[in-house]
């Protein structure tokens, strides 16, 4: 994970071996010295189809578990970015996380086991899918809307050469109705006022004799109004730019303008709370969803991991190792520990290739171990 990735809360380990009392013992009294839980992992008889097709699944799978693991990870990058809560809770399906997993139940009614194993693969990874599609658009809404806020809000806040004038300016500073006169406003930086009431009448042709009027003043610039034929006013802006002075050009006087810029950033802070929380709705309904999603994936894959490793009738022990707070740093010398103990279910097929399942699980995985191990962060 990028330094930038949310903070790992818990790792598991998920390990699947054949049938043996005597390996659940061990796991529970040895294994780091007896110091990790253990919990048992329910994953139901699929329906395995040929080894062929579980070879092509085991590649797909590798792929969905981490497309999966990257989607939850943004969920909660997204939340953390729009949420001010410090809360780290994760919940799934109405419990903790840690619930779900360490009581993990296959869900029967969503994903029927009478389907073959690449019929829930599609079913569980495009639902997921789609749920990490739909947070990631309501997250660019949400950022247009908080961009035109924030734009409001500078409008709004921002210095005289930027900010909004609705609040400023009143109808009687303005040549209204003229067929000939316009009445521009220029923005004028405070050290350079002098200069521009020595300078604005000459600009052009016909600027209004001491028409230069001031409207207001904060601590970057001067506002004027000046008044001049409309046949230069476009002379008159492109001089007064040259003398680094500000022509507010966005703004012309009219009411309806006016009316529609008081209720800008009203409108735009408004859409702005509405869409962040849609999104944070969004993000933790879909949170829970991916997560379970991702976690159903995790059993599909040990299943067919471990018929590929151990063979048909399917009887192997599959197990969660948690690893939190200061024992994250085990994880590694657990995976040591278990290869010393459990290494020779690798048998001949460790260091060579001479029987059919050894010969598909060395095409599954390019960092082969001896039995079934994967990760599982809850982040």
């Amino acid at each position: 994970m990028s330094s930038s990735s949310p903070q790992v809360l818990a790792d598991y380990l998920i390990l699947s071996l054949p049938q043996s009392a005597r390996a659940k013992e061990w796991l529970e009294q040895s294994l780091n010295s007896g110091k990790q839980p253990l919990y048992k992992l329910d994953v139901p008889d699929f329906q395995s189809g040929t080894l062929d097709s579980l070879v092509q699944e085991s590649e797909d799978l590798s792929k969905i578990d981490q497309q999966l693991g990257s989607a939850v990870s943004k969920v909660i990058e997204i939340l953390a970015s729009v949420s001010e809560s410090k809360n780290n809770s994760r919940i799934v399906q109405s419990r903790s996380i840690f619930d779900f997993v360490q009581n993990f139940h296959w869900n029967t009614s969503k994903y029927r086991l009478d389907k073959p194993i690449n019929h829930l693969v599609k079913v569980i990874s495009s639902e997921a899918i789609t749920l990490d599609n739909d947070v990631r658009s309501s997250y660019q809404n949400y950022q247009a809307a908080k961009s035109n806020f924030l734009a409001a809000d500078r409008k709004r806040n921002g210095d005289l050469s930027i900010k909004s004038l609705h609040e400023i300016v009143k109808p009687e500073q303005f040549v209204l109705d003229s067929e000939n006169l316009v009445t521009v406003l220029i923005a004028v930086p405070n050290n350079l006022v002098s200069e521009f009431k020595n300078k604005y009448e000459t600009l052009t042709q016909f600027v209004i004799p001491r028409s230069a009027e001031v409207i207001a003043k904060d601590s970057e610039f001067t506002l004027f109004t000046v008044t001049l034929f409309k046949k230069f006013q476009q002379e008159f802006i492109n001089s007064a730019r040259e003398q680094k002075w500000h022509p507010r050009t966005d703004f012309s006087y009219s009411e309806e303008t006016l009316n529609d810029l008081r209720k800008e950033f009203d409108v735009t802070k408004a859409t702005e709370s509405k869409q962040k929380n849609e999104l944070v709705r969004l993000g933790k309904t879909a949170y829970s969803d991916i997560v379970a999603c991702w976690f159903h994936i995790k059993v599909i894959r040990v299943y067919v991991e471990a018929v590929l490793r151990y063979g048909l009738p399917p009887q192997f022990d599959n197990y969660l190792i948690k690893f939190e707070g200061s024992n994250f740093k085990s994880v590694g010398k657990a995976k040591k520990e278990l290869i010393e103990k459990f290494g020779y279910l690798g048998g001949d097929g460790y260091t060579s290739v001479n029987s059919n399942l050894h010969e598909y699980a060395s095409l599954v995985d390019s960092e082969y171990e001896p039995f079934v191990l994967y990760d599982f962060e809850v982040v």
